[in-house]
């Protein structure tokens, strides 16, 4: 764990409003990965900076028990062209606590660093958190997830 200042920066990709309560979000985060990846919406991002997998939880209604809106997809330069079915996003500067998790994806590997950073006594602001999936997603048993939570 280490806290980072965060230069501002865009993403474009698919969304999904989704909360924790009742488990819904372990419904509705593993069908947006499956519609990105059937659908080859990566290849559909224009204007991308690099082929990473960006996960944003962002609009929270609250804190993490209530609400938000989960976007999968790639930094990008800007907002201007973001094709029909996708969603834009500015990430804004600030601090993050930085956590790298590396592991089986299909064992739950990034749900489970989740679990410990809910019940963590981190100052968050509840602004945007994200994941960014590199090179080592290819092999999910050996990959490599880094996760940014904004602090204060």
């Amino acid at each position: 764990m280490e806290n980072q200042k965060i230069e501002p920066f865009y993403v474009t990709g698919i969304s999904e409003r989704t909360t924790n309560e009742n488990g819904q979000a372990l419904i509705d985060i593993p069908a947006l990965w499956n519609k990105f990846m059937s659908e080859g919406i990566l290849q559909q991002i224009p204007d991308k900076v690099e082929n990473s997998i960006y996960c944003l939880y962002t609009d929270y209604e609250s804190d993490h028990t209530k609400p938000y809106t989960t976007i999968l997809g790639c930094k990008v330069n800007g907002l201007k062209n973001i094709p029909e079915g996708m969603v834009g996003k500015t990430v804004a500067a600030g601090n993050y606590n930085k956590r790298t998790v590396t592991g089986n994806l299909l064992q739950g590997l990034v749900y489970n660093e989740w679990l410990k950073i809910w019940n963590a006594a981190l100052p968050r602001i509840y602004t945007t958190d994200f994941e960014v999936y590199g090179d080592k997603l290819l092999n999910p048993e050996s990959a490599e997830v880094a996760i940014f939570i904004a602090v204060k």
